[in-house]
Order: C-alpha cells, then structure tokens, then sequence
C-alpha cells in the first residue's frame, strides 16, 4: 500500500479527508489515483454532489459537449467545494463550463498551427532543437481554456503503442533535437511502467539530452505524484517537470506535498500558467501566486496570454490589462520569482513586456523606473575608452 499521502488521509481537516467523507468513500480510496480518475465528474449530476452549480454552468454542461468534454477530478471538485465562496470563481471558471463558451466569434480550432508543424503524428516540430510530444490524450481535469480541444475527438491516443515507436523513430532520426517535452493530455495519467518504458527509450537516443514532462497533476490530482513515481523517473536525469497552477488557491498542503516530492528526488519543477480573466488577471493575484510556488520551490517559469482558442472569449483579458498585471510584480517580488509574460505564436513564444525603455539622448539611455519616473543612465550608448587610449 502506497503511504505517500498518509498523513492527510489520517487528518480530519485536510481536504483529502474532507473530500471522502462528502462522498462517502474511504479517505484511503479518494487519495488513490486511479479512483480518481475512474470518477472524475464528468456531467451536471456529478458536479451537483459538490457544488451548486449556476444557470450558465448548468446551460454550459448542456451546450458545450459539442464543443470540448468535461472532465473535474473528485478532489480539485472538493477543493472548489471547500474554497471561500466569494473566491471560488478562480476555480470554477478554469473546470466547469459557461454558456459563453458558444459565444466567441474569433475562437480557433488551432491557433498556433501545430498540425501544420507535426511531421509526424502527435510530434510538433517548431524549434530547431525541441519537440513537443504528445503521448496521451487523458487528463485529471479538462481546462475550459486547453488550446488541444481539436484532439478531444481523437481516440487511441493514450500512450498509443504505433503513436509512440513513430514519435520515437522520429526523434531519432533528427540529430538536431537535443530537448524532448512529453505532453498530451496528461502524460502521468498512465502507469508508471509506461512512463519509464517512454523515458528509457528516449534516453537511450544520444543527441536527447533534455526530457521535460508537462504535468497538471500536481494541481488537480496530487495523489499521482508518488514516492515510487520520483524514485523511477530519477534515473533518466536530466529530467525536469513543468505544472500549471493558475491560482494560489490550488497550492494546496497536498499539492504542495507532491511538488515537494518531486523536488526532493532531484527534479526541478517550472510553472506555466495562462493569464485568464477572473481568475489571476491583477498582480496581486498574480503576486500570491508567483510566491507560493517560490515558498514550493516551484520557479515562476511562463505567463501565457490566452490563445484565441474556441470557447475561450470570456476568459481573456485584454492585452493592457495582462502587460498591467506583469509590471506589477516588479519590485515586490524577487527576480527568480517572476514568470516571463508571452505570446504562443505558429513561430514560437514571443516575450511581452512593458516598455521600460522610453529612448535615446545622446548617448545616455532613459528608462521608466518602477516608481513610474524617468531615469537616465548617463553614458550607456557610449563606447568604453581602451586603456591605452584607444
């Protein structure tokens, strides 16, 4: 028996404990995650055992299955369920549907393009030196705003066998790709036999020498996140994890103990979050945020603005508002704890900032310091003088 999480499932104030009880089910069962998984809330009914669900969500759940499925696992359900409710929105508009996710006139089946840069099936191609490789299709939630909802009607592609010796072949083939991102779907939501089969064969290509695994479960099901998981990735480092908490709120003593776990066994974790409107669309949501992962260990990594994928106009915020909310964090958080705010483009991620740089006067710079005035750095376009004169 798995004891990774025994200490919440002992604690009757952990949301583990709190969770079972609401369903009354074992807490030693809710914390497995193949349970989980096997009754992730997929329907009006379900949710309905956790929250009360409003007139949108519920026309959402009605309207929206042609559009992309639904998918809450039972403990990011409870988690909602146990959230202050004048909180809960930061939530709930990242798993549960809205009617206006039908309304969203500029909305895209693939707006960055991937199909087009996919020589194989499920390899994107865009760097030179990197690939994105998406083995698996299942995740423990399903976000309104994933930008992969193209592959909600695909089927067999959970660690497909075929899917996977193509990548692999692929992969091997093309001496220039030296960085290989697992992805999907979730690709931890398989076996941990499947995933050491994975990682052994692209370790054994020589020019891959980063492995990389985009993960959500430690947001959404940290009962995946094990002690035997870590100890079997661990051989095949370099091996680094990137999650996506959006809110503080998921940072969870549970979630925090699965990125502990990780951590600890040598895997250096990054966050990737969406800039999403409700949700950590001011700085100091995204203040709280950005310290509870550097509290975690977790490094601040990306902000992404929105992609304009179908369904997802009510959840993006504006240009401005986004380029408000990143200059915020400067000066009240450290360097290493803020994420660099970008653009997914067909040609790659391109960096957003505010412009600091106001210009040239002769040769010094002025700048926009963090207090809003203008500073000049005398000399700063001049050339040094040699010392011999020069």
């Amino acid at each position: 028996m798995d004891t990774t999480y025994q200490k919440f499932i002992e604690d009757p104030a952990s949301l583990t404990h709190q969770g079972a009880l609401r369903l009354g089910v074992d807490p030693q069962t809710f914390a497995n995650w193949r349970w989980q998984m096997r009754h992730q809330c997929q329907s009006l009914d379900d949710l309905a055992t956790y929250l009360s669900l409003s007139p949108s969500e519920q026309e959402g759940l009605k309207e929206s299955q042609t559009l992309f499925r639904t998918g809450v696992s039972p403990y990011y359900a409870s988690l909602i369920a146990t959230t202050e409710p004048g909180l809960q929105d930061a939530l709930r508009l990242q798993v549960i549907p809205r009617s206006a996710e039908m309304q969203d006139p500029l909305g895209m089946t693939d707006p960055l393009g991937e199909v087009d840069h996919s020589p194989v099936r499920e390899v994107v191609h865009v760097y030179p030196d990197r690939v994105a490789f998406c083995v698996a299709m299942l995740c423990p939630v399903y976000c309104r705003y994933c930008y992969r909802k193209r592959r909600d009607e695909e089927t067999g592609l959970h660690f497909n066998r075929q899917i996977i010796d193509r990548g692999i072949a692929y992969i091997a083939s093309q001496p220039a790709i030296r960085d290989v991102l697992i992805t999907g779907g979730d690709p931890l939501i398989a076996a941990d036999s499947a995933v050491v089969d994975l990682l052994q064969r692209l370790r054994a290509i020589p020019h891959v020498e980063i492995i990389r695994i985009h993960t959500r479960t430690p947001v959404a099901l940290p009962y995946r996140i094990t002690e035997t998981l870590a100890k079997k990735i661990r051989p095949y480092h370099p091996v680094w994890m990137n999650t996506h908490f959006n809110s503080h709120l998921e940072l969870t003593p549970e979630a925090r103990h699965a990125l502990g776990i990780l951590v600890d066994h040598g895997i250096p974790v990054g966050n990737q979050s969406v800039l999403l409107r409700g949700v950590n669309d001011s700085s100091e949501k995204m203040l709280a945020l950005c310290r509870g992962l550097i509290r975690s260990r977790v490094r601040p990594y990306y902000v992404f603005h929105p992609h304009l994928i179908a369904g997802t106009a009510h959840l993006r915020p504006s240009l401005e508002q986004g380029l408000a909310t990143m200059k915020g964090l400067r000066g009240k958080l450290s360097g290493m704890g803020i994420p660099t705010y970008v653009m997914d483009t067909p040609s790659g991620k391109v960096p957003l900032h505010h412009p600091h740089l106001i210009g040239r006067q002769g040769d010094d710079l002025l700048l926009e310091d963090l207090h809003g005035e203008i500073w000049r750095e005398k000399g700063a376009y001049s050339l040094p003088t040699s010392p011999d004169g020069g």
